[in-house]
């Protein structure tokens, strides 16, 4: 699985209809309907916003997508295959398009949303998913320097620590060495 690092678009003109393709990162699918919203304020004129997502959620992958008005089929799907062909979650992409007069027929639509939709992912900064995990640990004090050398080696993080009678430390890294730090702790 991979994600998109930040928003990025590009735009195309096929047969006067001006396309516009956006892909963003969303985390969850709250975020992703805030973005359909703000391009919807943000390109009030368009004929249609097409859009699909994927988000991987605690329940599972969450997958939409939406023809906006163009024939079923021709539209939200194109742009949603291109996300599922790449693996991409996470993320939202849309294709706003400003009708120019000239029909596309249902296969011209189909080829020029997913064309668009393959530009915006070609522009974007793609890197892999990596899950993460977060846990609280309640430590000795002289276990703290063990504790943040070994964050460091398995790409981990203190976010927040509390310091009493124990040091009580959250921290952040990837799931796949959270058994590595754990055999440490215990």
């Amino acid at each position: 699985m991979k994600i998109v690092v930040k928003a990025c678009e590009c735009e195309e003109i096929i047969k006067k209809s001006r396309f516009i393709g956006i892909i963003s990162p969303c985390r969850t699918e709250r975020d992703a309907m805030s973005l359909l919203k703000s391009l919807h304020e943000q390109y009030p004129g368009a004929s249609h916003i097409v859009y699909a997502y994927r988000i991987q959620s605690p329940n599972g992958l969450i997958c939409r997508f939406h023809d906006a008005g163009e024939p079923s089929g021709t539209a939200g799907k194109p742009v949603f295959q291109h996300l599922e062909g790449k693996q991409l979650i996470n993320l939202m992409l849309a294709v706003i398009r400003y009708y120019g007069g000239i029909k596309l027929g249902a296969g011209g639509l189909t080829r020029a949303y997913g064309n668009v939709a393959k530009q915006a992912i070609e522009r974007a900064e793609i890197v892999d998913f990596i899950e993460m995990a977060t846990l609280t640990l309640t430590l000795d004090y002289k276990q703290l320097q063990m504790l943040e050398y070994q964050l460091k080696k398995l790409d981990g993080e203190i976010l927040q620590q509390d310091f009493a009678e124990q040091v009580i430390s959250k921290i952040r890294l990837p799931q796949k060495n959270l058994d590595t730090l754990l055999v440490q702790f215990q």
